[in-house]
């Protein structure tokens, strides 16, 4: 691809994370949108993580974003033009049968709160494996305001270098800030942050995309036993209500019992086994508590066996449940308070 035709297509697909992020840009508390948008503006303007960024420059261009958003709130997507054919910008896997002979990958999805989330980036590796494909993308030249480092689209694992690296810089800046002794904490103690941020980053990106993979993995499997289909109607449905933050994070359990917890208890792993735990939200730590009583009981006594039992018990429990969700979900037909009151009911009087 000419750098004439990268530069348009790498435009159309910044214009449709504006519309995204102009649509979606209130989601956050405003200590988080300030600070995803304080790393928009060191990714956007190409800052090394360390640099310190000069205030009155990040509150121009804050301006000027939210002023350039408030213009797209209503604003159409617009289609990928590619070699004279336009694709729908949620059409990713017909986009990437043509991005992939130029070293390019993109992606399209609904995350969090049904927000699009769209990136075109530079393809590092492509493995095909049992049923599904795996993207591995590096530098991003066009990216939203969420950057989500991993996501199963159908029969498509998108893994995102870049978006991970940035993640970690993240968690670790706000971890910094308290420096609370957590699991976090002891998953960035196992790096020399402060002595080589960038090779510290650089390892970590290594171990944890390896682990963004297995979840991956778990999300394709989770989504088989589920029935995809029927799954994503019901998110669709309570998006955006409590019951989809319960949702997600059963699938999330299931995926992980079914792949990524076996695995980690198996390779011993400490970084990954701190970094996973430090890693959960609230609500997933709401919903399985034996896990983390499993995790406690390694690090006391450096057995793994806990989070492999913690592991197998949850693959039933979290398949029953969230077929169950689905199963209230298509008999009611659509989402009124009291279905999203009832899925959310259900899954925390079935806490494991």
């Amino acid at each position: 691809m000419k750098p004439n035709q990268l530069e348009a297509l790498a435009d159309t697909v910044q214009y449709n994370c504006h519309v995204s992020d102009a649509r979606h840009g209130g989601d956050y508390s405003l200590c988080v949108y300030l600070m995803k948008m304080r790393e928009y503006y060191r990714w956007e303007h190409k800052l090394p993580y360390g640099a310190p960024l000069a205030k009155d420059a990040v509150g121009d261009w804050l301006a000027a974003r939210e002023q350039l958003w408030e213009g797209l709130e209503d604003a159409d997507l617009r289609p990928l033009s590619i070699q004279g054919r336009d694709y729908d910008p949620f059409d990713a896997d017909a986009i990437n049968e043509y991005l992939a002979a130029d070293g390019l990958v993109y992606s399209s999805g609904l995350g969090n709160r049904a927000k699009p989330h769209f990136f075109l980036g530079r393809l590092e590796q492509c493995v095909s494996r049992s049923g599904y494909t795996v993207y591995v993308a590096a530098g991003e030249y066009a990216r939203d305001l969420a950057a989500p480092p991993a996501m199963t689209l159908g029969n498509s694992i998108f893994l995102r270098r870049e978006s991970l690296r940035r993640m970690l810089w993240e968690k670790l800046e706000s971890w910094r800030w308290s420096r609370p002794d957590n699991a976090l904490g002891r998953a960035f103690a196992c790096y020399d942050f402060d002595a080589d941020l960038e090779g510290s980053l650089d390892a970590m990106t290594d171990r944890e995309i390896d682990n963004a993979l297995l979840h991956e993995q778990g999300e394709y499997e989770a989504g088989q036993l589920l029935d995809d289909a029927a799954w994503n109607a019901m998110v669709a449905d309570v998006a955006g209500t409590p019951a989809e933050l319960t949702a997600r994070a059963v699938r999330d359990h299931l995926a992980d019992a079914l792949v990524t917890l076996p695995r980690l208890a198996e390779q011993a792993d400490a970084p990954a086994l701190h970094f996973y735990v430090g890693n959960l939200n609230n609500m997933r730590k709401h919903l399985f508590p034996s896990l983390t009583a499993a995790y406690d009981a390694w690090r006391a006594g450096g057995d793994t066996e806990p989070l492999a039992a913690a592991a197998a018990r949850g693959r039933d429990h979290w398949l029953a449940l969230g077929r169950e969700m689905v199963a209230r979900h298509n008999a009611d037909g659509s989402a009124p308070a009291a279905l999203v009151a009832e899925l959310r009911s259900l899954a925390e009087s079935q806490q494991l």
